[in-house]
């Protein structure tokens, strides 16, 4: 099993024994939905809702070394929670309370991602709403390996759409959905009839 599996399923294992709710998302989980590619970080989605994120991050931070001089703050004002582990692989931990993340969350699935690992992911489509929303270069990328694998009849557009709108509207970026829709429009001119 490789570091990247391990470190997921301890990550995994921290969450279920306090009855938090999470699910993986970013590049490890690209390599299941998506096309493989390399990744050098475990990225997870944590629901601690607004107001109590605190009790979370310090949980975090009695186990693991953040990534930044004071990293308690940084994730407390930004969400996301830099750390990483003993091996000194990086650890992302956004601290979800949007409805978008919640369902997220409650959608994911257990999948086997290597021989005794099974990991909770979070949807092919909540990976697109995720990876469209972040709008990088890599992600744009990652977009298209999982439109291809998945195939773009086989995805509830729907939900995505319905996902994603109001991500870009606060972001204030109505290119996305223009952007996206052009991907899957380019995508499936390539696929099978």
């Amino acid at each position: 099993m490789n570091e990247l599996t391990e470190l997921a399923l301890e990550l995994q294992s921290f969450c279920q024994q306090r009855g938090w709710k999470f699910c993986l998302i970013g590049g490890l989980v690209v390599q299941h939905w998506g096309e493989p590619r390399f990744t050098k970080d475990v990225d997870m989605t944590l629901l601690t809702g607004f107001g109590n994120e605190e009790t979370f991050v310090d949980e975090w931070l009695a186990f693991y070394e953040g990534r930044l001089t004071d990293v308690r703050q940084f994730a407390l004002t930004n969400r996301v929670l830099l750390l990483k582990s003993s091996r000194g692989i990086g650890i992302d931990i956004a601290l979800g309370a949007l409805p978008f993340e919640a369902s997220a969350i409650a959608r994911a699935c257990d999948v086997v991602l290597e021989s005794g690992a099974v990991l909770r992911l979070c949807s092919a489509e909540d990976l697109i709403v995720m990876k469209a929303f972040a709008d990088r270069p890599q992600d744009r990328l990652d977009l298209r390996g999982i439109l291809v694998r998945q195939g773009t009849g086989r995805l509830d557009w729907d939900y995505i759409k319905s996902n994603l709108a109001p991500l870009c509207e606060a972001k204030e970026d109505p290119d996305i959905m223009p952007r996206l829709e052009a991907l899957r429009r380019e995508v499936q001119r390539t696929e099978p009839a």
